[in-house]
């Protein structure tokens, strides 16, 4: 009878027939992850994102890391490509989530902000202008997802070989927005994440300008606010995670 109920269990266990909610519950008792809830509980976003990450980090297939770092670059961070990563990534690691409708009209409407970030034609000539542009901006948010896949690749090697992970991965940065002009870049500079502050001459008549980062701000609010473009605020920063931004940090600002 003990045989019997062993090979029935395994067949259980080959099936699928686990209690569905059990890897969940795990998932959400990792410590990152415990941390990240209570930066949330206490509305400090951006140290939230980081607690996930780092919770990511220590369990690459935890779909409710991935579905609360969606919700935070989607409701929080303003960051919609960061968000439809996320949130699609939920969706591949629980095909059965009860709420995936809501996910996927939410991965919509973020698709639609993007949208909306580029900059309107100055004149009505063309469609086919109108439609090179969203063409380019779709490319520019493919591009983005697969950085964050490569990244999460790396971060899942990394832990299977116990070993730190490659320095040439990065964590990708928003999306930049897609405009018509060029944008202009300061000189850059050698002191890094640090300072902040360009040590080169810079062109007569060019003020310095920075930015003290707030709480729950990001590098693509910066952007709209200076209207500037992120290429140039990375250029202006130099050795600057964009995507890694912490609040009381400052940034230098290019002159438009």
């Amino acid at each position: 009878m003990v045989c019997g109920l062993w090979m029935i269990w395994l067949g259980l266990l080959s099936s699928g027939c686990t209690p569905s909610g059990q890897s969940q519950v795990s998932e959400e008792k990792e410590p990152h992850f415990v941390l990240g809830k209570s930066r949330v509980n206490a509305m400090d976003y951006q140290g939230a994102i980081e607690a996930f990450g780092q919770s990511l980090e220590a369990n690459p297939h935890s779909a409710a890391a991935h579905y609360e770092l969606g919700w935070l670059y989607d409701e929080k961070a303003g960051d919609p490509a960061a968000a439809i990563y996320h949130y699609q990534a939920y969706l591949q690691l629980d095909s059965n989530a009860d709420n995936a409708e809501v996910i996927k009209q939410r991965i919509y409407r973020c698709k639609q902000q993007l949208a909306a970030d580029v900059s309107p034609l100055s004149s009505t000539p063309a469609a086919q202008q109108q439609l090179e542009k969203l063409s380019e901006q779709n490319r520019q948010l493919q591009d983005e997802v697969d950085k964050w896949r490569a990244y999460y690749a790396n971060q899942l090697a990394a832990a299977k070989t116990n070993s730190p992970p490659a320095l040439t991965y990065e964590t990708p940065g928003p999306s930049p927005t897609v405009t018509s002009q060029s944008s202009q870049t300061e000189s850059p500079t050698s002191s890094g994440e640090a300072t902040s502050r360009p040590t080169g001459p810079r062109p007569a008549g060019t003020a310095r300008r920075t930015h003290t980062v707030a709480p729950g701000e990001t590098a693509m609010a910066i952007t709209r606010k200076y209207g500037i473009k992120l290429n140039a605020l990375q250029a202006a920063n130099p050795g600057v995670n964009l995507s890694r931004i912490k609040t009381g940090q400052v940034l230098n600002i290019p002159s438009l």
